[in-house]
């Protein structure tokens, strides 16, 4: 059985606040071992189940987050960008179960550091005119691929808005949001013995699962914090305006992913360093 694990870093156990989750926060590499231990508790989970082939891709801010000397040695890590994919580097059709660690709401939730992909300046997103953020587009992306997601944790409005995108997912709720900068934490050991345990539970009834259906094509909506950003995607074949701060483009689901990447690229060199929870 082959696993791809998405590591994300505001979802993990008792991280509140930027400081814990982008560098130089004065708590940033404490926060970097919480992440390796949230990940190493779904790599043993996965593993009790199984998997005979674990990927870990590193999808957080500048994607040098997970420390590889600590993490379990059975996985491989994909680290550092860009990446062409993103979040989902290295997934394809072969692997049988994405688990999704860490991941936070999308932007405009009441969860903690929720925000979606790159901070104030993407002010919204739709996906074939529901709203998305990242936990939606991850999981839209795998099931195009016939990759199910079988697990994803976080805090409560994290696992809210996965259970709203596919009941059949197993959510570990790892803080409960006070406000976008306070949670109440579960204890550490406690959280991970649940992500370990709801990995393998995930894994184990993973052939009785009904297939999601693929979107493809799909048509993406993003709103912008600034007009500039929107008139320089206009230069991309195939994306329109919607209104002077707003475009779309319809595409086949991965694909669809990757230009979102190149869009959030062009992003960040018109707007320069991103501030993701301003």
């Amino acid at each position: 059985m082959r696993i791809y694990i998405s590591a994300d870093m505001e979802g993990v156990t008792g991280l509140v606040d930027a400081e814990d989750v982008q560098p130089p926060g004065r708590d940033y590499e404490r926060g970097r071992v919480m992440m390796t231990e949230d990940v190493n508790a779904a790599i043993a989970g996965a593993l009790s189940a199984g998997a005979t082939h674990i990927l870990v891709n590193d999808a957080h801010g500048p994607m040098r987050n997970l420390l590889l000397e600590h993490l379990h040695p059975q996985a491989r890590l994909i680290k550092g960008r860009p990446k062409p994919m993103t979040m989902l580097e290295g997934l394809d059709a072969g692997y049988d179960a994405v688990l999704c660690v860490g991941f936070h709401a999308r932007a405009g939730s009441l969860g903690v550091m929720s925000h979606s992909f790159m901070g104030h300046e993407v002010e919204d997103m739709w996906l074939d005119s529901r709203p998305v953020g990242e936990i939606g587009l991850l999981h839209a992306t795998a099931a195009t691929l016939g990759v199910p997601v079988a697990l994803l944790s976080g805090d409560d409005a994290a696992c809210d808005e996965m259970a709203d995108w596919d009941a059949s997912v197993l959510t570990v709720s790892v803080k409960t949001a006070r406000d976008r900068f306070a949670a109440e934490l579960r204890p550490a050991a406690e959280a991970r013995h649940a992500i370990q345990t709801a990995a393998h539970d995930s894994l184990s009834v993973l052939s009785s699962r009904e297939p999601i259906p693929a979107r493809d094509p799909a048509t993406l909506a993003v709103r912008w914090q600034s007009a500039a950003v929107a008139a320089h995607l206009l230069g991309i074949p195939g994306v329109t305006p919607r209104d002077s701060r707003t475009v779309e483009v319809t595409a086949p689901m991965p694909r669809l992913y990757q230009l979102l990447g190149l869009f959030l690229r062009v992003a960040a060199t018109l707007t320069g360093p991103a501030h993701p929870y301003c």
